[in-house]
């Protein structure tokens, strides 16, 4: 397929400032069929085409055809339907990255049926939640511990008619329960399905208050995906020499890794899933697998640039590996300038001292991902772009992009063609984001989601202005260009007492890319100046106790630690320099413990409970604010 044009955006400039940006879509919209029909349009048009690879007991990994996956599809469909699931019935899913979690995707697709994630994380409070809520019929779970944990909740999920656990081999009893049927009963449920169908029901992380279901449709996800393929070709059309493939590790729960999983198979690119975060699990399968991209949040590259320096400074490179990332940085902020036209690129002497460094360090940085990884799509939150600028002259290109679960993931990414680092670029095409007065980023689009479950009666509450424009509680601001940047969230605005207001990201996530920071969590709301909550990365941190002869302190030793203190003084100077005095923090304190999802003060998806935090460390942030 050939690369499509690049298509600039249309901009609406109000009081000197750009307000409103819209790209046309790229695809066409999809007026029949569903998620559904994908395995079987692949198995029709390309049987043979690798569509996925599984890891067998040796860590290789073994391909799988279209005609494969739709084959293993249809028998699982058929076991649905003949354990009594009707159309429309909601079939949750609890489990980590695993080929099963997405052939039990499609199936019950096949089947009419809607698919409700659940973070495999979750506890039996916010599990039941869901399940109750979104009045889930039957639900498959991976382990014996959430079959347990389940188990103990059946006298509060009347509604739950099966529980099933993948490895105790229930896609095997599923498929024996359907072997009688005909093929013909699923392509009736099929063909009952349309654009308009409800897909799944996807819970929101809940930083604020419950998790809300975000009613999501077939034409949403091809709205979505359908358009990402066309903007982001490099991506999934690859090369001829080299198709294009990804492993997946982040939770196919969250509507990011879904999006993937659906736009991989809608392209028939090469997918694997990988259930391990655990660094020790997932180099080897990175290693073994060879992707060309990734999907990735920043918190990942933020820990490869930072282990990648700790290895270098543990061998007496440190210095080295500075003056490698401060020519990567120019190389990539040079391409920058050559694509937006404002420079003639990497001149000679830049683009040798690349090539040196590209053996010391580079290559190392890229072996980290699989060898192979030229792209990584990364959102979540800012990357930010010192190290967008680092990856791309390490020769990784980030595509960042901004989205929700009610915009069925992107609705906007940097454009192949021109990027602006820092920025989350422009809509995707078939979007238009508008930015309010009060500073809030307004969307519309095919691929915004109709509202939220209302389980109360059954029906879906729109979420929508009077214009349709979708609230998403972000706030953002558009350059003369059309790029977006989100600035933070608008419930997450702080007002100090003397009036400044500011909004904690930016600064929390220069922080958190530092080596020696996990998490940072910004305070200033009422009071008289802004200060800060830290907490230690431990692999950066063990590296320090090493390098300062510092192994014996225990965490609240070292938390106190003069010269700990002292190097964490000079990333919160270096992060100050980002803003006004007013906005700068004046004091931290270092927790001896980081955030977790397991206290309550993480989100699945790694977002601070910001209210959580605050109420549970009120005694150390009064610390902070000596009267």
């Amino acid at each position: 397929m050939q690369p499509v044009q690049l298509v600039e955006p249309h901009k609406k400039v109000e009081d000197g400032r750009v307000r409103e940006v819209s790209v046309p879509p790229l695809a066409p919209r999809v007026a029949v069929g569903s998620l559904a029909d994908i395995p079987f349009t692949n198995a029709a048009e390309a049987p043979e085409e690798p569509v996925l690879s599984r890891k067998v007991r040796d860590g290789s990994w073994q391909d799988m055809t279209a005609r494969e996956l739709a084959a293993e599809v249809l028998a699982m469909a058929k076991g649905l339907i003949a354990l009594g699931l009707r159309p429309g019935d909601r079939l949750a899913i609890m489990a980590r990255t695993t080929y099963e979690w997405t052939l039990t995707d499609f199936a019950a697709w096949a089947a009419g049926l809607v698919t409700v994630p659940v973070y495999p994380t979750s506890s039996a409070l916010q599990a039941r939640h869901i399940l109750q809520d979104s009045r889930a019929r039957a639900c498959f779970v991976e382990d014996v511990e959430q079959t347990r944990m389940l188990s103990a909740e059946r006298g509060n999920l009347p509604g739950l008619e099966h529980l099933w656990q993948f490895s105790s081999g229930a896609v095997g009893h599923v498929v024996d329960a359907g072997r009688e049927l005909p093929d013909e009963l699923v392509a009736e449920r099929r063909a009952q399905l349309g654009p308009q169908s409800i897909a799944t029901f996807i819970y929101t992380s809940g930083t604020t208050g419950p998790p809300k279901g975000c009613v999501l449709t077939h034409g949403n996800f091809f709205a979505e995906v359908d358009n990402a393929i066309e903007l982001l070709y490099p991506v999934f059309r690859g090369e001829q020499s080299e198709p294009a493939s990804t492993l997946l590790f982040l939770p196919l729960s969250h509507v990011f890794g879904r999006m993937v999983a659906i736009g991989c198979l809608r392209a028939r690119v090469r997918l694997g899933h990988a259930p391990s975060l655990k660094t020790e699990d997932l180099l080897p399968d990175l290693a073994s697998f060879a992707p060309t991209f990734l999907l990735g949040i920043p918190y990942v590259l933020e820990k490869i640039y930072n282990t990648g320096r700790a290895t270098a400074e543990r061998m007496g490179r440190a210095s080295s590996f500075d003056r490698g990332a401060r020519i990567a940085q120019r190389y990539g902020e040079a391409v920058e300038a050559q694509e937006h036209g404002f420079g003639g690129g990497p001149g000679f002497g830049l683009r040798a001292a690349r090539g040196l460094y590209d053996t010391l360090i580079y290559r190392r940085i890229r072996s980290a991902l699989g060898g192979r990884c030229r792209y990584v799509i990364c959102g979540g939150s800012p990357l930010g772009h010192r190290l967008a600028a680092f990856f791309e002259g390490a020769g990784v290109t980030v595509y960042e992009g901004y989205g929700l679960t009610e915009t069925a993931a992107a609705t906007t990414a940097t454009p192949p063609l021109k990027p602006r680092l820092g920025t989350v670029g422009w809509p995707v095409p078939g979007t238009a984001l508008r930015i309010a007065d009060d500073g809030e980023v307004l969307i519309k689009g095919d691929h915004v989601f109709g509202g939220y479950w209302e389980a109360r009666t059954g029906s879906v509450l729109p979420h929508r202005d009077a214009e349709g424009w979708l609230p998403t509680g972000d706030l953002g601001a558009l350059d003369s260009e059309g790029y977006l940047s989100i600035t933070g969230r608008k419930k997450d605005l702080i007002i100090t007492s003397a009036g400044k207001n500011l909004a904690p990201a930016p600064l929390e996530d220069w922080l958190r890319a530092h080596p020696l920071i996990s998490q940072c969590l910004v305070i200033g709301d009422n009071r008289p100046y802004v200060t800060a909550l830290v907490t230690l990365e431990p692999d950066g941190l063990a590296h320090w106790r090493r390098m300062h002869r510092k192994e014996r302190l225990t965490a609240a030793e070292l938390a106190v630690d003069g010269d700990l203190l002292r190097n964490l003084q000079q990333a919160v100077d270096e992060a100050n320099s980002l803003v006004s005095r007013a906005e700068s923090i004046r004091r931290f304190v270092v927790l001896p413990h980081d955030f977790t999802e397991e206290a309550g003060h993480l989100t699945p998806s790694m977002k601070l409970r910001r209210a959580a935090i605050v109420r549970d460390f009120a005694a150390e942030i009064d610390t902070l604010y000596p009267r």
